[in-house]
């Protein structure tokens, strides 16, 4: 199985794009708020009980797909400051121990687009940020600063490309 870890800052086009590299590799789209929403029903965003669950779900899923034979599964993720710092390396533990492959993938895109993304409606969905103040807020007290990002990735600026033209070029490098 291969594991596309789509990940980058609150609208950048994480979901967007893994709906169109799903619709080309034929791969199941996790989307990382499924697991927010459902964990957050209970616990408090940030709690203890929260973190430890959410991260449960998203390493249980991984080795359930892995183990299922599913050729490939799109993750999209935020990394933010409840995220432990071992998440990504128990990821690529759980896919690679059972012969599955993890590709990294940071999204990127301007500021200025950014938060004209951030203030489209789909966000309000899933309960996305959907606040250009609260995000400068968020980014500015450092929410988003986070070292365990994997340093070797594919990085793909979304500022300028349309999401089938990011998933193309993604498809193409992941081939």
């Amino acid at each position: 199985m291969r594991l596309i870890f789509l990940y980058g800052l609150p609208g950048v086009g994480k979901l967007t794009v893994g709906r169109e590299l799903a619709e080309l590799t034929g791969f199941k789209v996790f989307h990382n708020h499924l697991t927010v929403d459902l964990v957050e029903s209970v616990f408090e965003f940030g709690s203890k009980p929260f973190v430890e669950l959410r991260e449960k779900v998203w390493l249980e899923v991984f080795k359930q797909a892995v183990s299922a034979g599913l050729n490939g599964l799109i993750f999209t993720f935020v990394f933010e400051r409840t995220v432990r710092d071992d998440f990504v390396e128990k990821a690529r533990s759980v896919v690679e121990s059972a012969g599955g492959e993890i590709f990294f993938v940071e999204l990127t895109c301007s500021l200025e687009e950014l938060e004209k993304r951030i203030e489209n409606p789909s966000r309000q969905q899933f309960g996305k940020l959907s606040s250009a103040a609260n995000f400068r807020e968020l980014k500015d007290s450092g929410v988003f600063d986070h070292s365990a990002a994997p340093k070797n990735r594919l990085t793909v600026d979304t500022t300028n490309l349309s999401a089938s033209d990011s998933a193309r070029l993604i498809a193409s490098e992941l081939s």
